[in-house]
């Protein structure tokens, strides 16, 4: 059973912890999620597609990343999380933490905060190993071509991110 551990307002841990498949923050409370950026020095970026049957945005084009497990630094999520989807190790990667953002949700229970890393890695499709239990597809994409999946309404949290990509 996986375990995430529960924050307050200014992201400080709050000591408790919730069940990761039974979820439900209360108004006061946050998760902690990290999003990993990979950036070739060709300047392309690494996006995945979320499988179909998945219960939200099914399709649509995203960052790898994910929750943070309970103990877990956000660093540390990022890094398992990149390799767990992407089979690429960002551990010895150039680059590291740029910002955070968070969404309230009242009274739905959706509280969070997104830690946003971005990678510098030399990397080609060969490397790229997808988590298909995740995703079904990925790309390694120009700014433009993320824009425009973004202007299509198929990209996630791109205006919550858009600065990873400068």
């Amino acid at each position: 059973m996986e375990y995430w551990d529960i924050y307050d307002k200014d992201k400080k841990p709050t000591g408790r912890t919730m069940r990761k498949d039974t979820w439900f923050t209360a108004d006061d409370e946050y998760h902690l999620s990290v999003l990993g950026v990979l950036r070739r020095p060709d300047g392309r970026f690494l996006i995945t597609r979320r499988r179909m049957d998945k219960a939200w945005a099914p399709g649509w084009w995203e960052i790898p990343g994910g929750g943070t497990v309970a103990g877990e630094s956000s660093l540390e999520a990022v890094t398992r999380e990149v390799r767990e989807e992407t089979g690429i190790d960002v551990s010895g990667a150039e680059g590291g933490f740029l910002f955070s953002y968070h969404r309230e949700n009242p009274g739905k229970g959706d509280n969070y905060f997104v830690d946003i890393y971005r990678f510098d890695i030399d990397f080609n499709a060969d490397d790229v190993s997808l988590q298909e239990s995740e995703t079904t597809d990925f790309m390694i994409a120009s700014k433009e071509e993320i824009e425009e999946l973004a202007r299509q309404g198929i990209f996630l949290h791109y205006d919550s991110i858009k600065e990873a990509f400068e």
